[in-house]
């Protein structure tokens, strides 16, 4: 397998089984298993995966690459993303929700996904610069 989804795959392993994990402290249930696969919360995988990505890429490929280049500013954009629409898009759904439930309206409720807050997607940052970092020392 490429190094380079290796530990884009690896860090979105870890960083989802780390959301089950803060889940499981946080609510002392073994019960919630939706934290191994839907988005939002503590951390970010989406900036583990790109992170991790990224970090494999400079570390194989150099720093002074276009392809490190772009992999920086793609893992930004998603980073901010992750901070900035999807959460406001998130915040957005839940008052919706509320309002609709305040009305009794008859419209049927919509699925919210949460963005995160910036911690979350600095530790994603993180996890994924410490996955990458290991995933590319174990594959030379």
């Amino acid at each position: 397998m490429s190094v380079y989804i290796l530990a884009a795959l690896a860090a979105w392993i870890s960083s989802q089984g780390a959301k089950y994990v803060f889940q499981v402290a946080r609510t002392r249930s073994l019960a919630d298993w939706r934290q191994l696969y839907t988005s939002g919360g503590m951390p970010s995988a989406h900036s583990a995966t790109m992170v991790a990505l990224t970090t494999v890429i400079g570390l194989k490929d150099g720093v002074e690459t276009g392809l490190f280049g772009l992999s920086v500013l793609v893992t930004g954009i998603v980073m901010y993303d992750a901070v900035m629409v999807r959460r406001s898009s998130g915040l957005q759904g839940e008052a919706l929700r509320e309002l609709i439930t305040e009305v009794k309206s008859t419209l049927k409720m919509a699925k919210v996904a949460k963005g995160h807050e910036p911690l979350e997607v600095l530790v994603g940052a993180l996890l994924g610069g410490l996955v990458g970092y290991i995933v590319f020392l174990a594959t030379i």
